[in-house]
């Protein structure tokens, strides 16, 4: 499912900003589209956390095998062994059952939590263990499909508009969120654009 608001942003964008316009004619036809439960997209970003791509899904296709109901209440259910068997560690296996018991029985179990607004629903995601701000704009960006995150962390926009706005040259996190002024409220759009144009940088969806 392509976001609603996707041709309407591309299209204010474009006449805003000339270096977007280039991109966007560059990957015309390309959009992000929505992938997975809102569980199971956290769960596998803190599986991810400071391993390889190919460690994370090795670990992910044990932790499948083992749970085929891979849901909030069959983790939340299951016992720390099951979790670390899977070569998951320790921290993370606390890490993962402490977002299934959120989901079962807390914060998230209602779903209000998905009517806040940006920073809020971010400030809620990292009270949950294992979640930093990094992975819940992630979660904003490629889960929800929200239009308007702006990641200044992420090393990828970074030196995306490292090359694209500063000559390549190292980009101030001030600068950065400066040129995002012109992009509201598509800073999500914007920062898709940015990140296709990093051909070594691929864009993981979940």
């Amino acid at each position: 499912m392509t976001p609603t608001y996707w041709n309407e942003a591309v299209g204010e964008l474009a006449e805003r900003d000339r270096v977007l316009c280039k991109l966007i004619h560059a990957h015309s036809g390309i959009t992000p589209r929505f992938r997975g439960d809102a569980f199971q997209a956290l769960a596998r970003s803190i599986v991810g956390q400071q391993i390889s791509v190919k460690a994370a899904d090795s670990i992910w296709k044990k932790l499948s095998a083992r749970l085929p109901d891979f849901s909030a209440q069959c983790v939340a259910a299951c016992v720390d062994s099951d979790l670390r068997e899977c070569g998951l560690s320790s921290n993370k296996a606390l890490y993962l059952k402490h977002l299934a018991n959120e989901f079962t029985y807390g914060q998230f179990a209602n779903g209000r939590w998905l009517e806040l607004d940006d920073e809020a629903l971010i400030a809620e995601l990292t009270k949950v263990k294992g979640v930093g701000r990094w992975t819940a704009e992630m979660f904003l960006l490629f889960h929800l499909l929200r239009p308007n995150v702006f990641p200044v962390d992420d090393i990828g926009l970074q030196r995306a508009m490292s090359l694209q706005y500063n000559r390549g040259n190292p980009i101030s996190k001030l600068k950065m969120r400066a040129l995002a002024e012109h992009w509201l409220p598509w800073r999500s759009v914007a920062t898709w654009y940015l990140w296709r144009s990093l051909e070594a940088v691929p864009v993981r969806l979940s």
